[in-house]
C-alpha cells in the first residue's frame, strides 16, 4: 500500500520517491491523497501526487471496495452519501466510519479529490477550456469546480493552467491525449498481448504497440487508442462526441488495462510456487486485465465454451455485425460498436438473460463482485460466474472453462481441483499468468488439441 507523507511545517504532502527530505518528526503519513487533503495539506509542486493513480488498501472490506467502485462510476457526481450507502445496504454513518478507518477520508471527500485530481491532469495535459475541463471531470457547475479546485490546490483553475510546465502539454493530431499513470513495473506488452488474443472483431484491435477500440457515449460512437508513453505512463488518445463525463470513460480504461492495480504482494507469493513461479518471474508486471463491460465478458464466455480463440472470435464477429451499430470511416479493422444490452436482451438464451441484467444494472454484475455473490444470477453456472469475476476485478476467480487456462494446466500437468485452493487469495493473478502461457501454446505453429471442457474439474487425460 502506497503511503503519502505530509509535512506539518509546510502544509504539503508528497508521494513516495519525492526529492524533498523533511525531518521525520515533522511528517505524518496518509493512505490516500484525499486523506491528506482533508487534513488541510496541499499537493507538492515537485512530485505532483495528483498525477499518480492512488489505490485503496488491499485489506479493505469488500463493501468499501464496492462503494469505491461506485464512486469511480460517478454515483456521487450528483448523488449523496446516503444514496451510496443505500446501494450497498448500510447506514451512511457506518459507511463514513469504514471509509475513515481504511482510507482516511469520507466518500464525499474521496469523490471530490478524485474529480479535482483528474481536472488538474486535464489542465496540464490538454487545451480544453476551463468550462470543458469542469464538466469532463464530473463537476456539476463551473462555480462548484472553481470552489473545489481552490480548496484542494489553493489556486483557481486558470492560475493552475498558467503554472503548468512546458513539457506537460501533450500535442494531439486529432482527439484528446491524456497520460495514464501506472504502478511501477507494469508490463504493457504482456497486457497488450492478452487483449490482442481476446479482441472482439470490429470493436477492438491491436496494431503494433497500440490497442484501439470503439465505445458508445450517450448513444454516439467514439474511439479510444492506448499506446506506450514516457516513464511511468501510457498515452490515451480519445476521439469522443462529448467531453462531459470524460472522467468516467478514463476510469473504465484504467480498469480495462489494470494500470492502477498493485499486485506486488501477489507476485511475491506466487513467485515461490514451484510450478507457477517461473511464469510469474518471467512476466512480473502482468496484471489481471479488466473489462470494458460485464456484457462483453459474459458474451465472450458463453460463446467461447469449448471453442478455440479463433472460433470464438468468429462467433463474436457475427454477433457484432448483426446487432452492433456500424460506424464508417474508422481506422484499422474497427467497424462497429459492441451491441447494446437492450439489443441482446431480446435473445431467449443465457446471453439474453445476462444482457437484461446488465441493462437493469444488477448489483451482482458490478466491478469487484465475487463468484459467490453472482450465484444470485439463476442462469450463471460456475464457469460463467468465474469468467465474469476474473475480468471484473475480483482477486480470487479461477475460470476453468477458458481454453487458454485449460491448455496451460494440461501442459504443466496441474490438477485443476488442487489449483482451486493452491493459489488463494491470488487465484485471478495466477489465472492471468496461466492464460498468457496457454495463449502462447495455442498460437504456436502446431497448437495442441484441446479436449472438450469436462463436467468434472479434472481434465480428460490424453
Amino acid at each position: 500500500m502506497t503511503t503519502y507523507s505530509a509535512v506539518v511545517t509546510t502544509g504539503i504532502y508528497c508521494r513516495p520517491g519525492c526529492g524533498a527530505k523533511p525531518l521525520l518528526r515533522n511528517t505524518r503519513t496518509y493512505e490516500h491523497p484525499a486523506a491528506a487533503e482533508a487534513a488541510g495539506f496541499r499537493a507538492c509542486l515537485r512530485c505532483r501526487p495528483y498525477r499518480v493513480a492512488a489505490s485503496i488498501e488491499a485489506g479493505a472490506p469488500e463493501l468499501v471496495c464496492r462503494a469505491w467502485q461506485l464512486i469511480i462510476d460517478g454515483v456521487l457526481d450528483g448523488g449523496t452519501e446516503a444514496a451510496l450507502a443505500a446501494r450497498i445496504g448500510m447506514s451512511p454513518r457506518h459507511l463514513r466510519r469504514l471509509f475513515l478507518r481504511y482510507l482516511g477520508a469520507t466518500p464525499d471527500q474521496l469523490a471530490r479529490s478524485r474529480r479535482a485530481h483528474f481536472a488538474r491532469r486535464l489542465l496540464d495535459d490538454s487545451e480544453l477550456t476551463v468550462l470543458d475541463v469542469a464538466f469532463a471531470s464530473g463537476f456539476g457547475s463551473l462555480r462548484q469546480f472553481n470552489r473545489i479546485m481552490r480548496e484542494v490546490f489553493r489556486a483557481a483553475p486558470s492560475d493552475l493552467r498558467e503554472r503548468r510546465r512546458r513539457a506537460d502539454r501533450l500535442v494531439a493530431d486529432g482527439g484528446l491525449v491524456l497520460r495514464l499513470p501506472f504502478v511501477p513495473g507494469y508490463d504493457w506488452a504482456a497486457v497488450r498481448d492478452f487483449l490482442a488474443v481476446r479482441a472482439v472483431p470490429g470493436v477492438e484491435e491491436v496494431d503494433g504497440d497500440t490497442y484501439r477500440r470503439t465505445i458508445t457515449v450517450d448513444g454516439a460512437p467514439g474511439v479510444l487508442e492506448v499506446s506506450p508513453g514516457g516513464e511511468g505512463h501510457l498515452l490515451l488518445r480519445a476521439h469522443l462526441p462529448y467531453w462531459e463525463g470524460l472522467i468516467h470513460v478514463v476510469g473504465q480504461v484504467t480498469r480495462l488495462l489494470g494500470v492502477e492495480a498493485d499486485h506486488g504482494a501477489g507476485v511475491a507469493a506466487l513467485s515461490a510456487d514451484p510450478v507457477l513461479g517461473p511464469l510469474v518471474r518471467a512476466r512480473p508486471g502482468l496484471v489481471v486485465p479488466g473489462a470494458w463491460s460485464a456484457l462483453e465478458v459474459g458474451v465472450r464466455a458463453v460463446l467461447g465454451r469449448g471453442r478455440t480463440p479463433g472460433e470464438t472470435a468468429d462467433r463474436l464477429g457475427a454477433l457484432v455485425a448483426t446487432l452492433g451499430t456500424r460506424v464508417p470511416g474508422l481506422p484499422g479493422g474497427l467497424t462497429h460498436t459492441f451491441p447494446e444490452a437492450t439489443a441482446i436482451a431480446t435473445e431467449a438464451s443465457v446471453v439474453g438473460a445476462l444482457a437484461a441484467d446488465v441493462a437493469g444494472e444488477h448489483e451482482a454484475l458490478g466491478h469487484g463482485t465475487g463468484p459467490d455473490t453472482m450465484a444470485a444470477l439463476p442462469y450463471a453456472d460456475r464457469d460463467l460466474r468465474h469468467d465474469l469475476a476474473f475480468r471484473l476485478g475480483h482477486p480470487d476467480a479461477f475460470p476453468l472453462a477458458d481454453p487458454s487456462l485449460r491448455a496451460a494446466l494440461d501442459d504443466l500437468g496441474l490438477d485443476p481441483a488442487a489449483c482451486l485452493e493452491r493459489w488463494r487469495p491470488w487465484s485471478s493473478l495466477a489465472t492471468a499468468h496461466l492464460m498468457a502461457h496457454g495463449d502462447a501454446l495455442q498460437l504456436a505453429p502446431h497448437p495442441r488439441e484441446l479436449a472438450p471442457h469436462p463436467a468434472s474439474l479434472r481434465p480428460t487425460p490424453r
